[in-house]
């Protein structure tokens, strides 16, 4: 599937983009130079909804093509998650590049049909090397062959498409397995660890606080000047004694 972007130089701040519904960003890579342009905002939306951050898109910029680009990056506002600019890279098409790739889990366990259990996925994304003509926008991982729970599925027995090759992580790491469910016992134990948890969080938080400096245990020690300013009493009530 092709995809194709829209987009316009600018020469404001992005906060005026924003208000007229634009969405900021910037073009950059392929030993260019870097440029700052404006997308509407919904039209990206969609767009990246649909390629994510490892598909080549089509980038027109002010009615001109300007080449392939992938989504290097997004910023969200922090409040509101409203995505508030984007970073476009430049892809040399002559070029191998490095782009992070999805994992997509097919078909179904044999051992969780016939045994109950959950899949345990610990690699949801990996780092690709490639040329930007072989990228893919995600990998097909077939858990068809977890017959048993001690079968498991390492990043060296992901089948890849032509020209694709894994950077990150390791061959040897675990991508996905599958687990037996929890016995009565196993669930049983775990409440009552969660609940002896909250008991010592209960006791922890009972303790008496210490006084604090400048608070009670200042009262009970007088003051340098105070210890002073009795000295001279003391003296005067020695002198009526002898008197």
């Amino acid at each position: 599937m092709n995809f194709q972007l829209t987009a316009a130089k600018r020469a404001v701040k992005g906060e005026k983009i924003r208000r007229e519904g634009q969405l900021p960003g910037i073009v950059y890579g392929a030993q260019s130079t870097a440029e700052s342009v404006s997308v509407g905002y919904a039209d990206f939306v969609k767009l990246y909804k649909q390629a994510g951050e490892s598909t080549l898109v089509d980038l027109m910029l002010d009615g001109a093509a300007h080449g392939k680009v992938i989504v290097q990056a997004v910023q969200h506002d922090p409040v509101s998650d409203r995505i508030i600019h984007v970073d476009l890279k430049r892809i040399d098409m002559n070029k191998k590049m490095q782009a992070p790739v999805e994992l997509r889990f097919t078909g179904e366990a044999p051992v969780i049909k016939a045994q109950g259990g959950t899949l345990v996925a610990t690699i949801h994304t990996v780092e690709v090397e490639c040329l930007p003509q072989d990228l893919v926008s995600h990998i097909d991982v077939s858990i068809a062959d977890l017959n048993n729970y001690e079968e498991v599925i390492k990043i060296k027995d992901l089948i890849l498409p032509a020209g694709i090759k894994i950077v990150s992580p390791q061959a040897e790491d675990l991508v996905v397995k599958a687990a037996p469910a929890l016995t009565e016992e196993q669930i049983k134990a775990m409440e009552e660890a969660g609940a002896a948890a909250a008991d010592l969080s209960k006791i922890e938080s009972a303790k008496p606080k210490p006084v604090e400096e400048g608070a009670e245990g200042e009262a009970a020690t007088p003051a340098a000047g105070a210890d002073k300013a009795a000295a001279p009493k003391a003296e005067e009530k020695k002198k009526d004694e002898k008197k």
